[in-house]
């Protein structure tokens, strides 16, 4: 009730607001919406921040689990912020930020002083799975006011995959930039606690990537809840959930909005490089490149190849996971 309050009293001031030219409007509502994160930010007993698409959906489902099975919890709440810690103060406030207009608040756009003293998981990709799931966000998902706010292009725009993937505005680059500044606040020693975690990771070691995020935040879990959790979140069931709207109490976050449209599902493919599946070998090599030459190394991108196994566990100790 109180977030449907507070997004009640954002919509009244901007419909108050009506008669300033819509750039003007769009920088107010970037403004309140930053001003909600810091409150929350402030609140919280950590944070996640991802890029969207970056596998966010997946993590909430499986800590929402962990912690629905350790305190007796029924299913169908998906933790957002204080949510579950209302019905059970032993459960941590946990603010869910894709990092997008915090900064139209506190105006600290060139760092992230903001996050100082806070406990941040940093949830990473690869950059270029997240530009092309960021593609079928844009033109199967997204709604047109939200486009608008954050510089995506028109839904009207006649774009190509690559051609969405490449432009400056919301695709590749932009997923770089972000991925950049928050290597160099970790490199500024400007974090005291950080925990990067990547994509990849999760999928090849779920269970213990799920345990180290949880001890991380301060709630550790037993092998069973880690289990049980990891399951309840597979591919298979959240897909399965999507299509019966389990999570209806959550908004748009787990709806399909086609059921007839497999691309209109929040939970699509899952797949580590599948950016690879829809684009050529020049393509792909343009991308590739891109990356290698212009993301930070300390996330373990810049080869053609998604690290994994051994190769992952020394990407993640050079990056502050170990």
């Amino acid at each position: 009730m109180y977030i449907a309050y507070r997004r009640f009293l954002r919509q009244v001031i901007l419909w108050l607001l009506f008669f300033l030219p819509l750039a003007r409007r769009q920088k107010v509502e970037r403004w309140l919406r930053g001003r909600e994160e810091a409150r929350k930010l402030g609140l919280a007993d950590s944070v996640v921040v991802s890029y969207g698409k970056s596998g966010r959906t997946w993590l909430r489902v499986m800590l929402s689990r962990f912690f629905q099975v350790k305190h007796g919890l029924s299913e169908r709440h998906l933790i957002g912020f204080d949510n579950l810690h209302r019905k059970n103060p032993a459960i941590p406030k946990i603010f869910f930020t894709h990092d997008n207009y915090l900064k139209d608040y506190t105006k600290n756009a060139g760092s992230k002083v903001d996050y100082a003293g806070a406990k941040v998981v940093l949830l990473v990709r690869h950059p270029a799975d997240v530009a092309v799931s960021q593609h079928f966000q844009w033109k199967f998902r997204m709604r047109k006011a939200k486009k608008a706010l954050n510089d995506y292009p028109d839904e009207d725009a006649e774009l190509s995959v690559f051609d969405f993937v490449m432009q400056e505005g919301a695709g590749l680059p932009k997923i770089l930039d972000f991925m950049n500044l928050w290597a160099r606040a970790r490199e500024a020693a400007r974090l005291q606690a950080l925990l990067i975690v990547r994509y990849e990771d999760m999928r090849a070691r779920p269970q213990e990537t799920l345990g180290r995020i949880l001890e991380f935040i301060g709630t550790p879990g037993e092998p069973a809840q880690l289990a049980e959790a990891v399951d309840f979140a597979s591919v298979e069931n959240m897909r399965a959930m999507e299509q019966k709207k389990t999570f209806w109490l959550s908004g748009s976050r787990m709806k399909p909005k086609d059921r007839s449209n497999p691309q209109s599902f929040k939970v699509r493919r899952a797949k580590v490089g599948g950016y690879r599946d829809y684009f050529t070998d020049e393509e792909v090599a343009r991308i590739d490149e891109m990356i290698a030459t212009r993301l930070d190394p300390s996330f373990g991108y810049a080869s053609a190849e998604p690290a994994s196994g051994a190769a992952a566990a020394e990407d993640a100790r050079r990056a502050g996971q170990a």
